[in-house]
């Protein structure tokens, strides 16, 4: 359903550092930065997420209500991605990773922000 994603960042080099070492954790290299800031993370077949200081020259905002998800293939991913977004500069938020029951979907969760504020999860569902 999407092409991509774009955060805003405030601070590059540390947006970087979190991505690189958060999505490291998921299987996913190294982000490809361009002279302008722009960070990319290319997933294949037109796919990516990416981070830039914003086009109109203003400060970057972490959308209020908003979350941007990645897909995890295990439990221990997820909280590998977690501790990976703490020590490089990201801050928990929400409940710690754990189990959660979403109507009947039960799937192992974790939330973090990055450096601009960002709300983010890493997630892998779980089969009874």
């Amino acid at each position: 359903m999407f092409s991509h994603i774009v955060v805003g960042s405030n601070d590059t080099e540390a947006s970087k550092r979190f991505y690189d070492a958060t999505l490291r954790c998921l299987g996913y290299g190294e982000g490809h930065q361009m002279e302008s800031g722009r960070t990319l993370y290319n997933y294949g077949k037109g796919v990516f997420f990416a981070f830039t200081p914003p086009l109109d020259g203003a400060p970057a905002t972490a959308a209020n209500g908003g979350t941007i998800s990645f897909s995890a293939q295990s439990p221990e991913q997820v909280d590998a991605w977690h501790a990976a977004g703490l020590a490089a500069g990201g801050v928990n938020c929400e409940d710690p990773p754990g189990v959660r029951d979403f109507g009947g979907a039960r799937m192992y969760l974790a939330y973090l922000r990055d450096p601009t504020g960002n709300k983010l999860a890493a997630l892998c569902l779980i089969s009874d």
